[in-house]
């Protein structure tokens, strides 16, 4: 994970679903680095609604970082409807969400990550962007074993050999809490960028736009949810 705290000559591919994590890994990421695309993938999630709400965040960000604007380039979305297909999770058809016989989740989809930076490190070879930029933690990860520091690493080392040159994947929220997370985006745009995400980012799995919550929209009892709420209660208690 870098710590950074000075701008980068670099150039990065931020992995961008429309959702907390990613909206707070875009603004680090346009804090850090003279030149920054994203790439969202559809892979036809329930929560659809999501890919609907990525350029909306992106326009938000715009707006409460205007000091890094100029920095943030082109969008991109990956069809990966077929790879969805296989799964057959709780994230991609109706069905309850619940722990599957390994104990896992049933909204994990085997190998999503590990597919979304095969094909953001493809992607960037052609744009020239030197760095991956995701949202993945290992703090409040929802027990998807595709989030650990170990896997995301792991996956840096095989593309770099794969692509025959250093394929970084940097992980900024990997050791936070969500309540860190939150803590993170305050301190890069402060709470105009906390609104930001509140107010345009979307998380929850059901894809419910129609409840509004202090900390956002959603449902409010799918795990991600619960993961987003719980966070945005610790944060706002803090001393």
């Amino acid at each position: 994970m870098s710590v950074t705290s000075q701008v980068s000559e670099k150039s990065a591919l931020v992995l961008f679903s429309g959702g907390q994590d990613s909206a707070t890994c875009l603004a680090w990421a346009l804090e850090r680095f003279d030149r920054v695309e994203t790439v969202g993938f559809d892979y036809g999630q329930r929560h659809a609604v999501e890919m609907q709400a990525r350029q909306t965040v992106r326009d938000e960000l715009v707006k409460v970082l205007p000091q890094w604007a100029d920095r943030l380039g082109a969008d991109h979305v990956v069809d990966l409807t077929g790879f969805g297909a296989i799964g057959e999770t709780a994230m991609t058809t109706e069905r309850a969400i619940e722990a599957d016989a390994r104990g896992l989740p049933n909204t994990f989809v085997p190998g999503r990550n590990l597919i979304f930076l095969v094909a953001a490190a493809a992607l960037a070879d052609r744009r020239g962007l030197e760095v991956l930029v995701a949202g993945m933690c290992e703090t409040d990860y929802s027990g998807y074993p595709d989030c650990r520091n170990e896997t995301i690493q792991t996956m840096a080392r095989a593309l770099s050999l794969g692509l025959d040159k250093p394929v970084p994947v940097e992980t900024p929220l990997m050791f936070l809490t969500k309540a860190q997370t939150w803590e993170m985006a305050e301190r890069i745009g402060g709470r105009a960028l906390v609104e930001a995400i509140v107010e345009a980012s979307h998380t929850c799995y059901l894809g419910d736009r129609t409840h509004r919550h202090d900390w956002g929209y959603g449902c409010g009892t799918c795990p991600a949810c619960e993961l987003r709420a719980t966070g945005y209660g610790e944060w706002v208690a803090r001393p």
